[in-house]
């Protein structure tokens, strides 16, 4: 279930922390995060966000097809996808020459010219990125075609949701500066500069730029912290079934939910294909059934798995609660030695989104 007002209200909450010019970047890739892509995308440009963000063009083609007309940035662009983006008007982050080089041949080609771009320099996350001394070179080499315009320029920190990096956070801010000042002295349109994520919108007020770009938070977890907002996602099942199982006997594959008393197992449809870690398992975590923990019972199974309701008073049909208001995620990540865009990106196409707005 996915509660389309408390996203509204996460991205409100950051837009209150920005001046009022400051333009947002919304990113909406890995299918929303797991939520799903055109709903979320539709919600937000109804909230007129400035620009939306996926990884692939694939991502950015069934946004449009789906109807979705904001402008869209391609953070991942492949070679071969350029006819893509032409064709769908999706924005290509440009971290390297040879792409550079690529996607003007392809854009003269097309008869394609100033196609907007987005300028990515590599402060310190090492990923992906033009140098900072690359950059009067850039410059020169966008100055010498028509096919290509920068849009934007922007960087990546690497540990602003931490204090102990904040020395580092605020060296890749500076170098930013310098770097997009560079850029931007070679041309006479205005170019958006943005560096914050959303532990950065948090805690660096002073580098928002002209823009910024909203991910995690919007999904209701504060980076900084590992608190949660406004819960947007809710994973639930029902109980297919209840047994009463004696303490001698073993739950589950390997015979790994070993028993020390008479219990009640409950099976509930949902198992590692849909995107309930396997590491959760034997007791490791729990769901939630009418409000109390149900402790995972042996192995997860690919599509079911085994709870122990003995003191919880429930029958077959009953709600589960994986994660959600009660449940935050950020537990099961924590348990997990994870983050939580890792359990929420792996919940599967197979298990059905329901939107609301309570």
């Amino acid at each position: 279930e996915i509660n389309l007002n408390a996203l509204v209200d996460n991205l409100n909450y950051y837009r209150n922390k920005l001046r009022p010019e400051t333009k947002i970047v919304c990113m909406v890739k890995a299918s929303a995060y797991g939520a799903g892509s055109f709903e979320i995308a539709k919600t937000l440009e109804d909230q007129r966000v400035d620009y939306l963000a996926v990884a692939v063009a694939d991502e950015g083609a069934d946004l449009r097809k789906a109807g979705i007309n904001s402008s869209i940035i391609i953070m991942n662009p492949e070679i071969t996808a350029f006819k893509t983006m032409f064709d769908y008007r999706l924005e290509p982050e440009v971290y390297s020459f040879h792409l550079l080089e690529e996607l003007i041949k392809a854009a003269e080609r097309e008869g394609v010219s100033n196609f907007p771009i987005h300028i990515k320099i590599d402060t310190g996350m090492h990923r992906l990125g033009f140098a900072p001394s690359e950059i009067p070179q850039l410059v020169q080499r966008l100055q010498k075609q028509s096919a290509v315009i920068p849009r934007s320029v922007f960087s990546h920190l690497v540990g602003s949701d931490a204090e102990r990096f904040d020395a580092f956070t605020r060296h890749q801010i500076e170098t930013f500066e310098a770097a997009s000042t560079t850029l931007q002295e070679g041309f006479k349109h205005k170019i958006i500069r943005h560096i914050c994520n959303t532990a950065g919108i948090e805690r660096y007020p002073g580098a928002q730029f002209d823009m910024v770009r909203l991910g995690i938070g919007l999904y209701g977890v504060d980076p900084f912290t590992n608190k949660m907002l406004h819960n947007v996602t809710t994973l639930k099942t029902t109980i297919l079934q209840i047994h009463e199982v004696p303490a001698d006997e073993t739950v589950g594959y390997s015979r790994k939910g070993v028993l020390t008393r008479d219990s009640r197992i409950a099976a509930i449809p949902i198992g590692y294909a849909d995107g309930l870690n396997r590491h959760l398992g034997n007791g490791h975590a729990y769901c939630l059934v009418n409000g109390q923990k149900a402790p995972y019972v042996g192995n997860i199974c690919m599509d079911v798995c085994m709870i122990d309701v003995t003191d919880i008073d429930c029958k077959e049909g009953d709600k589960a609660i994986i994660f959600g208001d009660d449940l935050p995620v950020t537990v099961l990540s924590d348990i997990l030695e994870t983050i939580p865009y890792e359990i929420l990106t792996s919940v599967s196409n197979r298990v059905k989104r329901v939107y609301y707005q309570d």
